[in-house]
């Protein structure tokens, strides 16, 4: 089966759209052969700095041919549907089509479509034209004599304007080849905005000779660009990377830092990978190492080195170059070294001047710095989050001072030039410069850690201190913003709320703190007073709801502004719980066990709700588990179906004990003894937060529950014994709530 070889040479791609385009690459083109009726056996993309290539393997040599049989309206229809049907089938008159009866609908058209199949090739040239016109770049750009604006004085002849092709860089060759691997390949006739599709292609742009390379199909076209310097695979070119950087390495008895996102980029810079080693004064050692690698990284594109023994940056650096230079690479790396001593000399001076000032001092520069218009300054911010600190404290046993200390100092290296230069670097140039002013180590590492943990892989804080402005901190931006009405919505979420609260479920979780969220949440809506956001919908909502409380002739505005609150209040623990399934999820917990516990009321306790779902699990999976679910459900289904007939409620209540004694069959008088005494035990267990304790004290119910159903008629003739009964399920179904909604849970 025939082979296809497509190639787009530019001139240099931004390393960071290369992998995302060679996906789209792959995606567009096998997508629209698919489309058209050709099937293929693999596809494979690739990207370097001046070409995006495809190969697709085993294509069919032509698409199938098509029949259809497209019904249309009836006979006698009005002339408007006929012409549209006529247009839709391709018919030229209404003769061409058949008729067809129906006893229901009678007489209608159908038209029988026949479409040939196409040759592989022709749809080739067709499809490639579309995908480069429409090929999705985050940013494109038109150049050359046809994008001049059309019809001015000086236009020249091929002016298109803003129909011009558009581009990551000018595109220059386009290589097209179609055929299978024992015949000679053929040009498939692509042409677009003046570039014509051919089988050339070209090496290295300063290491080949310039001239074109010609080539048939994939097998002989990567051996030929490696013989013009082209490495074509970015993973082999990272791969080459990674072992020459080890190995000169090695050789000095050091260690790369890895940087995977480094990595990444420098492979897409480079077609022809040569690793060099430079170095740099070690006076500048004496800056932080973070600061170091950033500046050396951001500027340069460089690896830093380790030593090993002691784990402390060098004065050495690796730094990947395109071309292998005939002087070894000492031009090029005395290059880099002039620019990384003068970026280095930068970084040192905004050291030093930061630290001319104390912390305090720079803290004052946020009363200048706004947080958000509606919440106020950072300095503001800076307040709340120092109060909640404090008040967090004991919770999580960190001394109260050292917590306030630590977030008023948290977010006071932000206006300092090293985080104005490096905003990645907030919060660890604070750690250093706390450290300088001789605070306390728990207070400075409070204040790196207090960002944390920003993501799935981030590190969670352990130290009381850190872990309460951590949480401090996140809770702020949540109550924050839930105030001013500023949610996310949908696949928006502009401040990163989500990844807020999920923080806050993995502080508590990872360090196991016992934090009832609906307390601290309502004193924290208080504390944004008038910046919360009202409505006019939702003071409608307020006076409604608060004109029908008991004692409420008319609501008055504070009332309503209360019941507002009130409503933000309980959106947000939503959103909690939404965030913690989300993230149980993620552990590999069930869905329907996490409903089934947040179905409980007052579950604002992370932790607590985290092992009830555990043990849920865990109980579930026992052979009493299983049963007493099936107990469960039976039970259910029968009040469900009874509940129908007599209303909903109509068999709440407790059952009358004396008509269970005097009338009651032994089973049921059984199950009303074991009952008490399970729900008895099932809430002590609950109290001592002892879940699994509670759920086989439930266990105990499986066999009484399970004579019950099959002695007793529940729906019997007397009324009385019908309802009383019916209670009794429902205390069993009541019973159940100690642990969880067992009505949520699936299977």
């Amino acid at each position: 089966m025939p082979d296809l070889l497509l190639e787009l040479f530019s001139e240099e791609i931004p390393a960071r759209m290369q992998a995302q385009a060679a996906e789209d690459l792959r995606r567009l083109v096998t997508g629209g052969m698919v489309d058209a009726g050709l099937t293929y056996e693999g596809a494979k993309a690739f990207a370097t700095p001046r070409r995006l290539a495809l190969t697709v393997h085993g294509v069919t040599a032509r698409s199938r041919d098509v029949r259809e049989e497209r019904k249309g309206p009836r006979v006698g229809a009005p002339e408007k549907a006929l012409e549209g049907f006529l247009r839709a089938a391709g018919l030229a008159s209404i003769e061409q089509a058949n008729v067809q009866s129906d006893p229901k609908k009678g007489d209608f058209y159908v038209a029988i479509v026949e479409k040939p199949g196409r040759p592989a090739e022709e749809i080739i040239a067709e499809l490639v034209p579309e995908v480069i016109r429409s090929f999705p770049w985050p940013k494109s750009m038109r150049w050359g004599a046809r994008s001049a604006p059309q019809g001015t004085l000086h236009s020249p002849p091929e002016a298109e304007g803003t129909a011009s092709l558009r581009w990551v860089r000018p595109l220059r060759s386009i290589l097209c080849t179609f055929g299978p691997e024992t015949e000679e390949t053929t040009v498939i006739p692509v042409e677009i905005a003046g570039v014509t599709a051919g089988n050339l292609t070209y090496g290295h742009r300063f290491m080949s000779d310039g001239a074109p390379i010609r080539v048939r199909r994939f097998d002989d076209y990567v051996p030929a660009l490696e013989a013009a310097k082209v490495v074509l695979d970015s993973e082999r070119r990272k791969a080459i990377i990674e072992t020459e950087a080890k190995n000169l390495a090695f050789a000095q008895g050091l260690d790369v830092v890895e940087d995977p996102g480094l990595l990444d980029e420098v492979a897409g810079l480079v077609e022809w990978p040569v690793v060099l080693m430079g170095r740099f004064d070690e006076r500048f050692l004496a800056i932080p190492d973070e600061v170091i690698r950033l500046t050396i990284r951001a500027n340069q594109k460089c690896f830093v080195l380790r030593d090993p023994a002691t784990g402390a940056l060098t004065n050495r650096f690796l730094l990947v170059a395109n071309i292998e230079a005939s002087d070894g690479g000492k031009a090029i790396a005395a290059g880099n070294e002039r620019v990384i001593a003068a970026r280095l000399s930068d970084a040192r001076f905004f050291w030093e001047q930061d630290q001319a000032r104390r912390l305090e001092d720079w803290a004052e520069k946020l009363k200048s710095v706004t947080f958000h218009e509606k919440l106020g300054t950072q300095a503001e911010r800076v307040e709340r989050i120092a109060r909640l600190a404090r008040e967090l404290a004991p919770l999580v046993h960190a001394d109260p001072g050292d917590a306030e200390r630590a977030a008023r100092l948290a977010k006071a290296d932000l206006p300092t030039a090293m985080v104005g230069e490096f905003p990645e670097l907030q919060g660890v140039m604070g750690r250093y410069y706390a450290l300088a002013q001789g605070e306390k180590p728990e207070v400075a590492n409070a204040i790196r850690d207090h960002y944390r943990p920003q993501g799935p892989g981030d590190l969670v804080p352990a130290e009381p201190v850190a872990i309460a402005v951590a949480l401090a901190d996140k809770l702020d931006t949540l109550v924050g913003f839930w105030a001013i009405d500023e949610k996310p919505t949908g696949s928006k979420d502009p401040y990163a709320l989500r990844r807020a609260a999920l923080g806050v479920i993995r502080l508590v979780l990872a360090n196991e703190l016992r934090v009832s969220l609906r307390p601290l949440l309502h004193d924290m809506f208080s504390a944004f007073g008038d910046r919360l956001s009202i409505t006019p919908g939702t003071l409608e909502a307020g006076a409604v709801a608060i004109a029908g409380m008991p004692g409420k002739e008319e609501a008055d505005l504070p009332t309503i502004k209360s019941f507002s609150l009130f409503d933000f209040f309980v959106n947000l623990l939503d959103f909690f719980a939404d965030r913690l399934k989300v993230h149980l999820r993620d552990e590999g917990a069930r869905h329907d066990l996490i409903d089934a516990v947040f179905a409980l009321p007052g579950q604002d306790d992370l932790l607590m709700i985290v092992r009830r779902v555990a043990a849920l699990g865990r109980f579930l999976e026992t052979e009493d588990g299983a049963n007493l679910l099936v107990g469960y459900r039976r039970a259910a289904n029968i009040l469900r179906a009874e509940e129908r007939k007599d209303g909903e409620g109509a068999f709440d209540g407790p059952p009358d004990h004396r008509l269970i004694v005097e009338r009651g069959v032994a089973e049921e008088r059984a199950l009303l003894h074991v009952m008490e005494a399970a729900e008895r035990h099932a809430r002590e267990h609950v109290a001592a937060e002892d879940f699994e304790g509670a759920m086989r004290a439930l266990a105990e119910l499986r066999p009484a529950v399970d004579a019950f159903f099959d002695k007793v008629t529940v729906n019997a003739d007397d009324p009385a014994l019908r309802v009383n009964r019916l209670k009794l399920l429902n205390r069993l179904r009541q019973a159940t709530l100690a642990v969880a909604d067992f009505s949520r849970i699936a299977g």
